[in-house]
């Protein structure tokens, strides 16, 4: 199952690239974008349900990382004034501007910047060439990122990136994670393509799209941050579920009428044809009054 969605993945990439290819003759990344938010939109503004695990490569280990999660914990002064990690920061909100660093002796492009509005996210991209340091290097929010340019289409590959949210309902990536990115201008929009690896919460890899549009000039005011005692609490009270205490994957199952083994995720619920497994619980399921409001004898549900 692994190898046949890193296949898949691999070949959406390439798909992309053809499809957009007569559209990047004269585009590059350099400049002011805004996220356009109308792919996962809920998920992206609002926010995912908790216990909404569906069609997401997790295994048991990530399912129980997730149930142990409850949304006060972002109460805690510690978790306050975080910042998305480059595993989500350019899916979340907040203008984004890219530039270029030059040397000055040699005029060769260094390294490129990036820097997103909300939480002042900040990350570099190594272009010159650089070795990804060893596993005792330190891990940040951005991770340590080199890149190269196939095309106008920058391509960057990181690691080092802290213990991090997949989700933001408890799903996380840990600190063994690497991520692979496909930055694809096309006129005045550009294509975000990212794929994660994680040997500790992922059965193959996690996929993501997004988009931006251009813009001449965009608000990139500063961010500051102050954490606050929201709720009073004991001296190292951490808020969390202990297991089998979280009710929400049942709940999130129960109110989206699909089976509760769906709402778990795995890489099965990625495929297309999981929505015949999903179909046929529910014809298993309906009552008499469900059946006959959508005009199907009882008896005759296939």
């Amino acid at each position: 199952m692994r190898s046949t969605h890193t296949k898949l993945a691999k070949t959406l990439v390439l798909g992309l690239f053809g499809a957009l290819a007569i559209n990047t003759a004269q585009a590059d990344i350099y400049g002011h974008w805004n996220p356009i938010m109308h792919e996962d939109r809920l998920e992206r503004g609002p926010g995912p349900m908790a216990g909404d695990y569906a069609g997401l490569p997790i295994n048991d280990a990530a399912r129980m990382r997730g149930d142990t999660w409850t949304a006060s914990l972002l109460t805690v002064p510690e978790h306050q004034c975080k910042p998305h990690p480059s595993t989500y920061g350019f899916r979340g909100v907040g203008n984004l501007r890219i530039w270029q660093v030059i040397d000055e002796e040699t005029q060769e492009l260094t390294a490129i910047r990036t820097h997103i509005s909300w939480q002042a996210q900040k990350r570099t991209i190594w272009m010159d060439g650089r070795e990804h340091p060893d596993e005792m290097y330190p891990h940040t929010w951005g991770g340590f990122s080199t890149g190269h340019f196939e095309g106008n289409t920058l391509v960057v590959e990181t690691t080092h990136i802290k213990n991090s949210w997949m989700r933001r309902n408890g799903l996380a990536f840990s600190d063994q994670a690497s991520m692979l990115e496909y930055f694809i201008p096309h006129g005045d929009t550009m294509t975000h393509v990212m794929m994660v690896t994680d040997p500790v919460y992922l059965d193959d890899v996690f996929i993501k799209t997004n988009g931006f549009s251009a813009r001449a000039q965009s608000t990139m005011a500063p961010y500051p941050c102050r954490y606050a005692i929201e709720i009073e609490r004991e001296d190292g009270e951490i808020p969390h579920y202990l297991p089998g205490q979280n009710t929400a994957p049942v709940e999130f199952a129960e109110e989206n009428g699909i089976p509760y083994e769906a709402g778990r995720g795995g890489g099965i619920t990625m495929l297309p044809e999981y929505m015949n497994v999903v179909q046929a619980w529910r014809m298993e399921n309906m009552t008499y009054e469900e059946r006959m409001g959508d005009g199907i004898p009882p008896g005759n549900e296939r």
